[in-house]
């Protein structure tokens, strides 16, 4: 890992660093299940035989300022984040800042087999549970042929 100064003295050394970040964003390795892009706020997303769940990581922030939204089997989370850094005036400097702050959006594609009528939201300790059930599914019988 590389160490971030926080007091920049050399510009080269800066536009070097900023090249390398911008190589990584462009060249993202595939992880086990897919790629992984990041973004703000971080998701999880399970499923089991009954359900589909998204995990929204989104700490400090105020249940009402999600929108969710399902339509044509996709799922949408948005909202905004406000800034919470000090205002800069003539004595203080803000010289890093790697809280995320501002309007997001992250979108999931979803299973043909969810029902987007039994959708249900939580948001307890930073966490944003979307809960999505999955159809029920009529099990196979057996048709006799006369």
């Amino acid at each position: 890992m590389l160490a971030r100064s926080l007091f920049p003295r050399n510009l080269y050394v800066d536009f070097d660093q900023l090249q390398r970040e911008l190589q990584g964003a462009w060249q993202s390795a595939p992880a086990i299940r897919g790629l992984g892009r990041g973004g703000y706020p971080a998701l999880n997303v399970g499923t089991s035989a009954d359900a589909v769940e998204v995990f929204v990581y989104a700490p400090g922030m105020d249940p009402a300022g999600f929108d969710v939204q399902v339509e044509r089997g996709v799922l949408s989370v948005s909202g905004e984040r406000p800034s919470q850094t000090p205002a800069s005036d003539q004595q203080r400097t803000l010289h890093l800042n790697e809280r995320f702050s501002g309007r997001f959006r992250r979108v999931v594609s979803l299973p043909d087999d969810v029902d987007a009528s039994q959708v249900s939201a939580t948001y307890r300790d930073g966490v944003l549970r979307v809960r999505l059930a999955r159809l029920q599914m009529q099990e196979a019988r057996r048709i006799t042929v006369q």
